[in-house]
């Protein structure tokens, strides 16, 4: 799927998308629903949330 198609169906511009891709931007939630929908999957495996809270985790505890 090109960002031009994922745009047209999650309703963005092709610029959201490559914000997205390159981390200068963090969709909506509604957003991310949108894009995890289109590709099947949920939003927790789309943001690799486990990942990032572990990640995030270990950072506050080394403080």
């Amino acid at each position: 799927m090109t960002q031009q198609q994922l745009a047209a169906r999650v309703h963005v511009s092709v610029r959201t998308i490559i914000s997205i891709e390159k981390e200068q931007y963090a969709p909506s939630l509604m957003l991310a629903y949108r894009i995890a929908e289109t590709f099947g999957v949920t939003i927790e495996d789309l943001c690799c949330l486990k990942e990032n809270k572990a990640l995030e985790d270990e950072r506050y505890e080394n403080l």
